[in-house]
């Protein structure tokens, strides 16, 4: 890669970040705020802060364990849009097995069970709309975010009937002990699954760059009547693209639900699959790229929260944030595809 080529790269990635900081400073002003100091507030209490730092790492786990499940969705031309059925189901399961586990087996064997399971929750999730795309194409984006509303729906179902702790008033499966869940690195509050989601993350990018296997999911992402041509098997290929990403999702919920909740409460739904989408695309669906952009994401999540109560700003200006620097990436893209067909031309 030439140095220009690096330097447009580098621009393409660092123009949507700034314009949305920017449009997302005016906006703060329209709103008397200071923005400069919701920035340097956000920064000291996500990144700068020791105890913060560790809150935006835990936070980046659950985000890293998706983002690698969209790598490989993406990479392969799918779209699954359901992730967030996937992975609050995969949670809500994990929880409630957890509990029972532990009362017969090491804690280590029912951490390592309860991820498992998440995953296979999470990859079976799937199965309706790869079936559908692969069997009769069926467009994936409407089946995967109906079945993620369905995920959803049934998560809260679960939570409140059959894995209802009875000892509680509020909804919610029963609880797994703190010095049961996973366990925390070098004295701090970050537990072990940022290791995971980061361990994932890089053998999901060797995976799609090194393998054979990848380059045949690249294959059908970039011309899927090709590689039927070329002998690949395109249905089963996708199926396995969908198991794969939900997989990874299911995982997610796991880290949540074992690493730092310890059960899941009703109606709880943080919404992270398609906050993830957007650092995908700006990482270009580099696995090494993403961490950098999830942990990013992860601080001003952190931050945003305590300015939300320390500043007086809504705590969703965070999503404000994420849905400009979303439009922004589509309008340099957009503008980069241009000049390049110009160039042909």
């Amino acid at each position: 890669m030439s140095a220009r080529e690096a330097i447009a790269g580098a621009l393409r990635v660092a123009l949507p970040i700034a314009l949305a900081l920017t449009v997302g400073g005016a906006v703060l002003l329209a709103l008397g705020k200071d923005p400069i100091d919701y920035y340097v507030f956000v920064v000291e209490r996500g990144l700068l802060s020791w105890a913060g730092f560790q809150e935006s790492l835990t936070r980046s786990a659950p985000l890293l364990l998706i983002a690698a499940g969209l790598i490989v969705a993406f990479r392969a031309g799918i779209w699954n849009l359901g992730v967030d059925g996937q992975f609050l189901l995969a949670a809500v399961i994990a929880a409630a097995l957890a509990p029972e586990l532990i009362a017969f087996l090491p804690g280590l064997l029912t951490l390592l069970i309860g991820f498992v399971v998440a995953a296979l929750v999470g990859a079976a999730w799937s199965l309706v709309p790869a079936l559908l795309k692969a069997r009769i194409g069926v467009n994936e984006i409407v089946t995967s975010l109906m079945m993620s509303f369905l995920g959803i729906s049934l998560a809260n179902v679960l939570i409140k009937i059959p894995f209802n702790d009875p000892a509680t008033t509020v909804p919610q499966t029963r609880t797994l002990a703190v010095e049961d869940r996973l366990p925390r690195l070098f004295d701090t509050t970050v537990h072990a699954g940022i290791v995971i989601a980061v361990a994932a993350v890089v053998l999901v990018h060797l995976m799609m760059t090194r393998t054979a296997f990848g380059l045949r999911l690249q294959m059908v992402g970039a011309n899927p009547r090709a590689a039927q041509h070329a002998g690949l098997d395109v249905g089963r290929l996708t199926v396995a693209t969908f198991a794969l990403s939900a997989g990874l999702a299911g995982m997610g919920g796991a880290a949540d639900a074992l690493g730092v909740l310890g059960t899941i409460r009703a109606d709880w739904d943080p919404g992270y699959g398609l906050l993830v989408v957007p650092l995908v695309f700006l990482a270009r669906f580099h696995g090494i790229a993403v961490i950098g952009f999830t942990l990013f994401f992860a601080v001003l999540m952190i931050g945003g929260e305590s300015a939300a109560r320390r500043l007086g700003v809504p705590n969703f200006f965070v999503l404000v944030l994420v849905g400009l620097l979303l439009l922004f990436l589509a309008v340099v893209e957009y503008l980069d595809q241009m000049r390049r067909r110009r160039r042909v031309a």
